[in-house]
């Protein structure tokens, strides 16, 4: 007589299947799961998130939304959209909002690439473009760099007819390093017409390298450029993205995306943070500050940083990268390992309040230089 497992086991193949390639897809992440609980609050910085916090307005406006929580939200995101259009100087109409630019990675892959599709991204891209590729039974193609860069002449040439993506964060986490006008224009001159590429300007606020170009006003057919409150403008909480497409790309999308995917007091809170420029410009020059300070005193441990134009650096800790990370976990400082990119020998630490920064600084101090 069989026992209840066994008879369980045997209904298994009666039991509905998922595509086949799901149940070794990895789950993504975050910086913040490295985090333990401790007596006081900690110095997080592991996910990049906004130094000053959110803009007082912006606070103000989501409290405000409470009010509406019985209604559904505008489901165009229309008065977004036209904030960030001004703000930008961008035509409404191919602005798209939604749930953090994760949402469009993974629209962007159901829809244009599918099983046996190739999609492209440099070797320490974003993880998100890998995995959205595998969620679709896409095959990532990870794409060498150059001095942790991405490689425009490699990557055009990794281009086969079964590349459908080409995923490109500028400036590119976890690494701050970035490509230049000149580089982008290369590829978009280079790629087939077949291949959409897709620029992730989720760190476009924090680069001021005079080469650097956001891309937002350029029209190709086949490009699409994202962008996030997430991390300039420290709205992490309200999962709240946009990007500007191509007519024929955002058809797509908006026939694609779930019906309100942005809730109401996402969207006003986007709408008063995109408005208080003043905010936006302390951030960004408080981050200038930080990020400076950080390289020089981390250089001066002895810890080699890669130059970033994002809000985070990348400084190599080589075989004490264990030790490192234990001792400041241990004085309640949580930095971000970067194995998953590819990346051992070396720790990401995101630019916080300048209290934050001080404390990882002397923390580390106390390690000792390398």
């Amino acid at each position: 007589m069989l026992c209840r497992w066994s008879q369980w086991v045997l209904w298994m193949p009666n039991l509905p299947q998922s595509k086949p390639w799901l149940a070794t897809l990895p789950p993504y992440v975050g910086g913040e799961s490295t985090i333990r609980p401790a007596a006081a609050r900690p110095v997080r910085l592991t996910s990049n998130e906004g130094a000053l916090g959110s803009s007082p307005l912006a606070v103000q406006a989501f409290a405000e939304a409470a009010i509406s929580l019985p209604l559904y939200p505008q489901a165009n995101c229309l008065r977004l959209r036209q904030a960030i259009a001004e703000a930008h100087n961008l035509d409404p109409q191919r602005i798209i909002c939604g749930n953090g630019s994760d949402e469009f990675i993974s629209l962007l892959t159901r829809a244009y690439a599918g099983v046996g599709d190739e999609v492209l991204y440099s070797t320490h891209g974003f993880l998100m473009y890998k995995l959205a590729a595998l969620a679709e039974g896409a095959v990532p193609i990870s794409v060498a760099e150059q001095g942790y860069r991405g490689d425009v002449e490699a990557l055009l040439k990794a281009v086969t007819p079964r590349t459908k993506i080409m995923f490109l964060a500028n400036p590119n986490n976890p690494t701050g390093t970035y490509l230049t006008r000149v580089e982008i224009l290369r590829l978009l001159e280079g790629l087939p017409r077949h291949v959409l590429i897709v620029l992730d300007g989720a760190y476009a606020e924090f680069a001021d390298a005079p080469d650097f170009d956001d891309f937002l006003k350029e029209e190709h057919d086949n490009l699409v450029v994202l962008r996030t409150f997430s991390k300039a403008y420290a709205l992490a909480g309200v999962r709240l993205g946009w990007g500007v497409f191509p007519p024929q790309v955002a058809d797509i999308i908006n026939r694609l995306r779930l019906p309100f995917n942005v809730n109401g007091a996402a969207q006003a809170a986007g709408i008063a943070a995109v408005q208080d420029k003043r905010h936006l410009q302390a951030t960004v020059i408080h981050n200038r500050q930080w990020r400076g300070m950080l390289s020089q005193k981390l250089e001066a441990l002895g810890y080699p940083v890669l130059p970033s134009q994002a809000n985070f650096i990348l400084f190599e800790t080589g075989q004490v990268t264990k030790a490192v990370y234990e001792h400041l976990a241990a004085g309640n400082v949580f930095v971000r390992p970067v194995d998953s990119y590819g990346l051992p020998g070396h720790l990401r630490v995101t630019v916080g309040s300048a209290q934050d920064c001080q404390t990882f600084l002397d923390t580390l101090a106390e390690f000792g230089r390398v």
